[in-house]
């Protein structure tokens, strides 16, 4: 099978994720409205946890302040909407693109940290992001009370008001971010920072530009982490500094790290940490125990996580030029 072909048929998880696509296109159709609700946080979870995928699962970059990202994006779409009445989707590149400046200025100066220091670091971005929104330093972030009156989203003059409105709006931006990070993990770039991830002294002993492509892997998941604030935004209409908070950063961390790396994982394991405990509620209290344990055991049972990539071939060329694949 060659690098560069998009889908793997000869990978059952291949079946698993059109399935899987499948039953989100129609699951709607078997829900009541507050269970679409719980869907869409989901699915805005999955988007989080998938652009902190490429920093922490593909560049091996430990960072728990990613929801400081969430709320710049939040925070851009809602000021530039009831401001500047900038429509939803007009202001969506332009979160993502703040999100993305400030991933730059705060990870150029510590990109050369490594582990527990580095962790440390982005544990307190998203700390300065929250008191920096909730003080009102800049006098337009409305401080603890945050931004009412967001406008909902107009697609070509259809407005997006109902619950599954956002269940595909949510979920095709999902599609589109799955697409995009699987052809990234493939492609040349993808390579180099699975190269960074196993051995980032032995990758710049090769060649591999070890700072460039985390930099680069780290602004990238921002930026989308980012346009996913919008969506929150105009899904909610409103958004306030408690929404951000450190706690968002552990949930989308620990989604990543129980997925083991691979996107369906980041799926499956958003469902069991956004979706499980609703199934849950009524325990009550006892829930979040039971969900802790079973987590703990999880994570005892299969440490590489639920869904661990596959190991890559390459094409190992011999003597007789024929060629045959070898794992790396």
């Amino acid at each position: 099978m060659s690098q560069s072909a998009f889908l793997d048929f000869s990978d059952k998880r291949t079946y698993g994720a059109i399935a899987m696509g499948l039953l989100i296109a129609v699951l709607p159709l078997f829900l009541n409205a507050y269970w679409i609700d719980v869907c869409v946080s989901i699915g805005l979870y999955a988007i989080l946890s998938l652009s902190l995928n490429v920093i922490l699962g593909h560049a091996g970059i430990f960072h728990m302040g990613h929801a400081a990202f969430y709320a710049v994006g939040a925070y851009v779409t809602a000021i530039l909407n009831t401001m500047y009445q900038w429509s939803i989707f007009a202001t969506m590149p332009l979160a993502g693109l703040a999100a993305a400046l400030v991933a730059l200025l705060v990870a150029r100066p510590i990109m050369h940290l490594r582990g527990d220091y580095l962790l440390i670091v982005t544990v307190g971005i998203v700390e300065i992001v929250r008191i920096a929104l909730t003080n009102d330093v800049f006098g337009i972030t409305g401080g603890s009370n945050g931004i009412f009156g967001i406008a909902r989203p107009r697609f070509f003059g259809f407005r997006i008001v109902k619950s599954v409105h956002f269940y595909y709006l949510v979920w095709g931006m999902c599609a589109a971010t799955i697409l995009l990070f699987h052809w990234l993990w493939r492609s040349r770039i993808g390579r180099a920072l699975n190269y960074i991830k196993e051995d980032d002294v032995a990758a710049e002993g090769c060649g591999v530009d070890v700072t460039h492509y985390k930099l680069m892997a780290f602004v990238l998941g921002a930026f989308w982490a980012g346009m996913a604030g919008t969506l929150y935004a105009a899904k909610m209409t409103t958004i306030a500094p408690a929404s951000f908070n450190f706690m968002e950063s552990v949930i989308i961390f620990a989604v990543v790290i129980l997925a083991g790396g691979s996107q369906l994982g980041v799926l499956v394991s958003s469902f069991l940490f956004i979706g499980l405990p609703e199934l849950l509620r009524e325990f009550s209290s006892a829930r979040m125990l039971f969900f802790g344990l079973a987590m703990m055991i999880m994570m005892v049972w299969r440490p590489q996580g639920l869904m661990p990539p596959r190991p890559r071939r390459y094409r190992i060329p011999d003597r007789s030029g024929a060629g045959e694949e070898g794992k790396a």
